[in-house]
């Protein structure tokens, strides 16, 4: 009996042992899960996040070459592993800049103190819909070239960068005098975030699609452009033919008219109203969980 009982203490002792646990311990794991939250926060608001998913089907093929003994493919995994850890550091390297310069702002410890805040900003309102609207309406009758991009789950701060703040109310007479021929702001995009006209005169990435119609120009590839690299959703009015296009996804809608361009908004608030909704319902969720838990020890 006395060996039986020696060898249990020896396997719940050697499997089952509680390490030492130390209040050094507990700061770690909370600085470790505070900084995983933001790197993932920080991949799915730029455009790292699609590069991840790519990264994450390549990690799962690895993977089943290796269980199912796939010789060729992990010799090729092998010999390319330590020149794609070089490819990952050069493929990020503008996120990377990015997040070093982020790091470097004096505002970056309130940020991390911030978790679980909105994410997603103010969605665009049905007035600022027929604002938009009604200025690319007025603008596209006098052929006045406008490239407008309105910002939506993905982080377009540094397209913003480029252009001239300015965090002013949506108002038709204000787009369309900033895109008044002549003036200052007129040239580059106009980047609409948070309900808010945030800058003008940006620039932005110009698209390499090879199916774009040679009879379009820079503010049309442009437009192309932002929307295949964010999730963003972008007004054309072109200064030759008064024609207008919305751009999103990386498609091109073409001599879209005032319903089709109302159409495009608000299927672009719905969205990013669904998604606060569910960021809001599952917040409420944990919340009526715990109090119910709470509730149920204070009964008992």
């Amino acid at each position: 009996m006395s060996t039986f009982t020696h060898y249990v203490d020896r396997f719940f002792g050697k499997y089952f042992s509680i390490p030492n646990f130390y209040f050094t311990d507990i700061v770690e794991i909370v600085l470790i899960a505070i900084l995983l939250y933001y790197v993932i926060l920080w991949f799915r608001r730029s455009r790292a996040w699609a590069l991840l998913k790519g990264i994450a089907v390549l990690v799962v093929i690895m993977v089943l070459a290796v269980l199912f003994n796939l010789s060729t493919i992990v010799w090729l995994i092998n010999k390319t592993l330590s020149a794609g850890i070089i490819a990952l550091v050069i493929i990020f390297q503008p996120e990377l800049r990015r997040a070093l310069e982020e790091l470097g702002k004096k505002n970056v410890l309130f940020k991390v103190l911030k978790i679980g805040g909105n994410m997603l900003g103010d969605t665009f309102d049905d007035k600022s819909i027929e604002e938009i609207t009604r200025a690319t309406l007025e603008m596209a009758k006098a052929k006045t070239g406008a490239l407008i991009v309105i910002s939506q789950e993905n982080d377009l701060q540094q397209y913003i960068e480029t252009g001239i703040r300015l965090d002013a109310n949506i108002t038709s007479q204000l787009l369309i005098n900033i895109f008044e021929k002549n003036t200052p702001l007129h040239d580059g995009a106009l980047i609409i975030r948070d309900n808010r006209i945030v800058a003008a005169t940006c620039y932005l990435p110009l698209s390499e699609s090879i199916s774009l119609s040679k009879d379009l120009g820079t503010r049309h590839r442009a437009g192309l452009g932002i929307s295949e690299v964010t999730d963003s959703i972008v007004i054309i009015v072109s200064e030759e033919t008064g024609s207008i296009s919305v751009a999103k996804e990386g498609k091109l809608i073409r001599y879209a008219d005032a319903a089709i361009l109302k159409s495009e908004l608000h299927k672009a608030q719905g969205d990013a109203e669904e998604k606060k909704s569910k960021k809001f319902w599952k917040g409420r969720e944990r919340s009526e969980e715990s109090n119910s838990e709470a509730e149920i020890r204070a009964d008992k």
